[in-house]
């Protein structure tokens, strides 16, 4: 959870484009990224892969008018609707978009070609068939705000009882790398997301990088089979939470405009 999931980016960018708030060059360089090309197989309407332009543009005619992110594990569908198939895919790549409007989702598949240093990453993005329904397990913001908070006190408790809350030079830098990102003032979410949003997803994401410390910090302090157990038992949820809060985030414009905030 340390870095942005590329159906993150095209959630958040894709309902930025959606309503108007960005050019679609804008809205296609944001979530691309790093990477070097993103493609879309499996469109209505076309018989081989498209780029992203002409595809954002198509699911508009469509009838698509908004985007959900989906981050399921093994044993949580989160954000998931259906059907099997359609789910199968999204849990081998752990993350999923469903549209809004359309029955329709995206699964990303990546190919990375190169040496170290020098990796070549292309996306192409699966567009399969969703059954239409309300996404598994996805909490409202302030749900996830709270749950959020709470996770992290307990699992902060449980953890710095056992001394694993990661430390060692690898866990410094990363810290040092999340706090120079944040520094750099860089842009979280897209135009048109509420603050709390914003809020909220930054909180995830710090709370992400925890548990990712914490898994890669060996078995610190905690020395025993049981600590070592209760030391994965404080992780789980709370990742778990994290997880939630992140997709809550994302999908926040697409809940407040069923709910008819916007």
């Amino acid at each position: 959870m340390l870095s942005e999931p590329r159906s993150g980016r095209l959630a958040a960018w894709g309902n930025a484009l959606l309503a108007g708030l960005v050019s679609p060059d804008d809205a296609v360089l944001a979530i691309v990224g790093e990477d070097a090309v993103h493609r879309v197989e499996g469109l209505p309407g076309e018989s081989a892969p498209v780029g992203l332009t002409l595809a954002l543009g198509r699911l508009r005619t469509l009838g698509v008018t908004g985007l959900r992110l989906a981050l399921p594990t093994s044993g949580h569908p989160l954000g998931l609707s259906g059907p099997p198939a359609f789910n199968a895919r999204a849990l081998e790549a752990e993350e999923a978009v469903i549209c809004y409007g359309a029955a329709l989702g995206l699964v990303p598949e990546v190919y990375e070609a190169g040496p170290a240093g020098d990796v070549h990453v292309e996306v192409v993005w699966h567009c399969l068939p969703v059954r239409e329904a309300p996404p598994a397990d996805v909490p409202s913001l302030g749900e996830a705000e709270r749950e959020l908070a709470e996770a992290l006190r307990d699992a902060t408790a449980v953890l710095s009882r056992l001394d694993v809350a990661g430390s060692g030079p690898v866990a410094e830098a990363a810290l040092d790398a999340y706090r120079a990102r944040a520094e750099r003032g860089r842009e979280v979410l897209a135009p048109g997301y509420p603050p709390r949003a914003v809020r909220v997803l930054e909180l995830a994401q710090r709370v992400g990088l925890l548990v990712s410390l914490a898994e890669e910090s060996g078995h610190g302090g905690a020395v025993s089979a049981s600590e070592m157990a209760v030391r994965a038992e404080a992780l789980r949820p709370v990742e778990r939470t994290a997880r939630r809060a992140q997709v809550a985030a994302y999908n926040s414009v697409v809940e407040e405009r069923e709910k008819g905030v916007r």
